[in-house]
C-alpha cells in the first residue's frame, strides 16, 4: 500500500522531490534533540495505518532536518555523478516547507551561502537560487494539480511523509509491523509505527515512523541498518505549524537584478520520456519489497564515452579499486555500504539493492 499516493491530503510536500533535484545542497545543523516520552492512549498498528490514510490536512509550515550516515566512502560522490545528490547521502540538511492545498507548496533549502527555493502557486512553478540570483519559471499543464512537479527524484527521501510512503509500500507478508514507544517530535506527541523486514537478506533492520497523535501525519522517519543502533538515515520536523500559511508565502517576487529564464513547455512527463531513450539503460527488477534488486545493462559505447568526460578517468580508477568477486554468475567488482550493495559484472551488468551480496549473486545467476 502507498499511503501518500492513496491519500492526496498527505502530499503536503508535493514538489519536494523536484526541490531536491532543482535546489540541491544543504547546511550542517545540530542533531535532533531527544524529548521525554509522552503518555498517549493505546493504539494498534492497524489503527495507526488507518490514521495515516484518513488524515485531513489543510495546511502546514515548518522546518525539516535530514541527516544521513550511509557509511559511504569519500569516493562515493564520483560514482553518484552529482555533488548535490552525493551531499544528500551524508551530513545534515535543513529545509523550510509550506503547504496550502494541492496546488500551493513551497520548499526552501538553506545553507551557509544562501537559499534555494521551489515555489508552486497554481499552475506557476518557480525555482530561485539566491547565490546566483537566477530564477526559472514554467507553467504547468492543466492536469498538474496535486501531482509532483520536477525533472526527477532523489534516491533518498527528503521528508518524513516521502520516506514513510516508500517504507509503507513494502508492507506485505515480508514485513512485521508493530507499535513502538510514544515520542515527542517538534513539541508534539506522536505514536511510533515500527516496520521490520522478515527477509534476512535485507540490510534494513528497522524503520520507525513517528505519527502525530492529532493530525496523523508523519513527523519523523528513522531507518536503521542491520547491526547498528543509530539511524543510518533520519528526517524529521524540528518545528511544525498545522495552520494554513498566508497566501503571500506562495507568491514569487523576483528580487532586483535577477535573471529569469522562461520555460515554455510543461516538462512534468520528462522522466518518463527519458527512460525510453537510448541514453539510459533499460532497468528491470528482481524480487519484491525490501529485497528488490535493480538490474541494468551498461552500454559499452556509453561507458567509453563517460570515461572520456571530465572526471571519467578518476571514476574508472575508483571502480577498478573495488574488491574483485566471482561465482557461478560470472565475475565483477563489489561495492558495499551500510544500506545498499552494488555489483558491477564484467559482462556489463549493474545490480543494486538494500540487500546482502549473496542476494545480488543470486539475481546475477538468474
Amino acid at each position: 500500500m502507498s499511503v501518500v499516493k492513496s491519500r492526496p491530503v498527505l502530499r503536503w510536500l508535493v514538489p519536494v522531490a523536484a526541490a531536491i533535484t532543482v535546489i540541491g545542497g544543504g547546511a550542517a545543523v545540530g542533531t535532533f534533540a531527544a524529548e521525554a516520552e509522552p503518555s498517549l492512549p493505546p493504539r494498534t498498528a492497524a489503527q495507526l495505518l488507518v490514521d495515516l490514510q484518513t488524515a485531513q490536512l489543510e495546511g502546514l509550515s515548518g522546518t525539516v532536518v535530514q541527516r544521513a550516515d550511509l557509511g559511504l566512502p569519500p569516493v562515493a560522490g564520483l560514482a553518484a555523478g552529482s555533488n548535490e545528490l552525493a551531499a544528500l547521502a551524508s551530513g545534515t540538511h535543513t529545509l523550510r516547507v509550506w503547504h496550502s492545498g494541492p496546488d500551493r507548496q513551497r520548499i526552501a533549502l538553506l545553507d551557509t551561502l544562501g537559499e534555494r527555493d521551489l515555489i508552486r502557486n497554481g499552475r506557476d512553478l518557480w525555482s530561485w537560487d539566491s547565490r546566483s540570483n537566477t530564477a526559472t519559471h514554467r507553467t504547468l499543464g492543466g492536469d498538474a494539480a496535486g501531482k509532483p512537479s520536477g525533472d526527477g527524484a532523489p534516491e533518498l527521501p527528503a521528508t518524513p511523509a516521502q520516506a514513510a510512503d516508500q517504507a509503507l509500500a513494502a508492507i506485505e507478508p515480508s514485513t512485521a509491523v508493530s507499535v513502538g514507544r510514544a515520542a515527542t517530535v517538534a513539541g508534539r506527541d506522536a505514536y511510533e509505527l515500527v516496520l521490520e523486514p522478515r527477509d534476512e537478506a535485507s540490510l534494513v533492520h528497522q524503520v520507525r515512523i513517528a505519527i502525530d497523535s492529532q493530525e496523523h501525519v508523519p513527523l519523523r522517519f528513522e531507518l536503521f541498518a542491520t547491526g547498528s543502533d543509530q539511524p543510518a538515515f533520519e528526517v524529521a520536523f524540528t518545528q511544525v505549524d498545522f495552520r494554513r500559511p498566508d497566501a503571500d508565502q506562495f507568491r514569487f517576487n523576483p528580487p532586483p537584478g535577477v535573471t529569469v529564464r522562461e520555460e515554455k513547455a510543461d516538462r512534468a512527463d520528462l522522466p518518463a520520456r527519458r527512460v525510453a531513450t537510448a541514453e539510459h539503460p533499460q532497468v528491470r527488477t528482481v524480487g519484491t519489497g525490501w529485497t528488490t534488486v535493480l538490474v541494468a545493462r551498461v552500454d559499452a559505447a556509453g561507458a567509453k564515452a563517460g570515461a572520456e568526460k571530465p572526471g571519467g578517468a578518476e571514476l574508472a580508477g575508483v571502480l577498478g579499486s573495488l574488491p574483485e568477486v566471482s561465482g557461478e554468475w560470472g565475475s565483477g567488482r563489489l561495492f558495499t555500504s551500510k544500506l545498499f550493495t552494488v555489483l558491477l559484472t564484467d559482462d556489463g551488468r549493474v545490480l543494486a539493492g538494500a540487500v546482502t551480496p549473496e542476494r545480488l549473486y543470486e539475481a546475477a545467476r538468474g
